[in-house]
């Protein structure tokens, strides 16, 4: 069932209502980011109107590559996840924690950074990566230890979701269950639908503020035609996946193959470079610095992102606890796919393929799993002749 058969009170705008809801949210104090072209790429960035949308632009993506290519429909969000995720702007690659200066006593004051954040709105947030924020507030805002910067930035922001009409070749959405249909998290949910009634995007409410700024939008009552065409779009999209996971419990295939052969053979390639938790819409991890000036009068805690793919990132004492490839690919893996079960009660992994299209020798995470799983199905026959 997609996002536009559940909510019945939906209206349509067309590119000037587009424009129209930039404004609106703007007006709210909000800082609108969405995504536009720049330096060769769809990237997501504060606009402030509907010009800036990549309206006439796809992407092209496979495993290591990533093209921008024009489109001839004039579509604005016909294309797949790029470089960045909205995890750039809700947990930042780099945050002040507090500084600390000396007085002209010897006493030390140490001041949380309380600088303050901008209230944003994001337009156009994929189905998938709606559920990768869902993901990131569960692990950040769930549980003892709380995230602070990260909950002033994510109470603070509105949702605009866009349900995907054109999945890329690298999307696997469908297989972890994330999409392509829009799922529950969003202020307001866009289906852009172009066909000989024009273009125009079928927009529904999901929150209180989402139907306050729907009431203000230049609008026209939905009608059965643009539902639709709507619906179907979707549903297309669904069956134009370019990736698939293997069709078995992941989390049991993670267990089972821990001591795979496969692994060696991916970590033959791995660069270890850590693209894919860079990219990554749910990877959390933070190391933090101190830095200090040269008199020793003044210093800074700042918090910056990590990998798992780091050498040191397990650095005790006596050396690192994963210090092969091997082990540093093999922990990320089955993390991702099992055992984040464990710790937040569903999978890493939302399927927006990011990690596969940003590796730069081209490792798909995909291919690694039904790799695992044929011979996991060796390995089992062997067993029982």
């Amino acid at each position: 069932m997609t996002g536009c058969e559940r909510d019945s009170a939906d209206a349509v705008i067309d590119k000037d209502g587009m424009d129209a809801l930039i404004t609106i949210l703007a007006a709210r104090g909000r800082t609108v980011v969405g995504p536009t072209v720049r330096d060769g790429a769809i990237i997501l960035a504060e606009i402030s109107g509907g010009a800036e949308l990549p309206y006439g632009w796809g992407v092209e993506l496979e495993a290591g590559r990533y093209r921008l290519v024009a489109r001839d429909d004039g579509a604005a969000f016909a294309h797949s996840a790029g470089p960045q995720s909205w995890k750039t702007f809700l947990h930042p690659p780099r945050v002040r924690e507090w500084s600390a200066d000396r007085d002209a006593d010897g006493t030390i004051v140490v001041t949380a950074d309380d600088t303050p954040v901008p209230a944003y709105a994001f337009l156009g947030v994929r189905p998938c990566d709606l559920r990768a924020i869902a993901v990131q507030d569960r692990v950040l805002t769930g549980g003892r230890y709380g995230d602070s910067a990260y909950r002033r930035r994510r109470d603070g922001a509105f949702l605009v979701a866009v349900e995907c009409t054109e999945p890329g070749a690298t999307c696997f959405c469908v297989s972890m269950e994330t999409g392509p249909a829009v799922g529950p998290g969003y202020d307001l949910a866009l289906t852009e639908v172009l066909d000989g009634d024009g273009h125009r995007f079928l927009v529904r409410a999901g929150s209180g503020e989402g139907a306050a700024v729907l009431a203000e939008l230049p609008s026209r009552a939905a009608d059965s035609a643009t539902r639709s065409a709507a619906r179907d779009r979707v549903a297309e999209a669904a069956d134009r996946m370019g990736r698939t996971m293997p069709l078995v419990d992941l989390r049991t295939l993670m267990r089972e193959t821990l001591d795979a052969e496969r692994w060696n053979d991916v970590t033959s390639r791995c660069l270890t470079c850590g693209n894919c938790t860079m990219v990554c819409p749910t990877c959390f991890c933070t190391t933090v610095e101190d830095v200090t000036d040269l008199t020793g009068d003044h210093a800074e805690r700042w918090r910056h992102w990590e990998s798992c793919f780091d050498r040191d990132f397990t650095h005790v004492p006596t050396g690192p606890v994963r210090d092969s490839p091997r082990s540093r690919y093999r922990q990320w893996a089955t993390h991702k796919l099992g055992t984040w079960y464990d710790q937040f009660g569903s999978s890493g992994c939302v399927g927006c393929g990011r990690c596969i299209v940003w590796c730069p020798v081209g490792i798909d995470i995909t291919e690694e799993a039904h790799a695992l799983n044929r011979e996991r199905g060796r390995s089992t026959a062997q067993e029982a002749g």
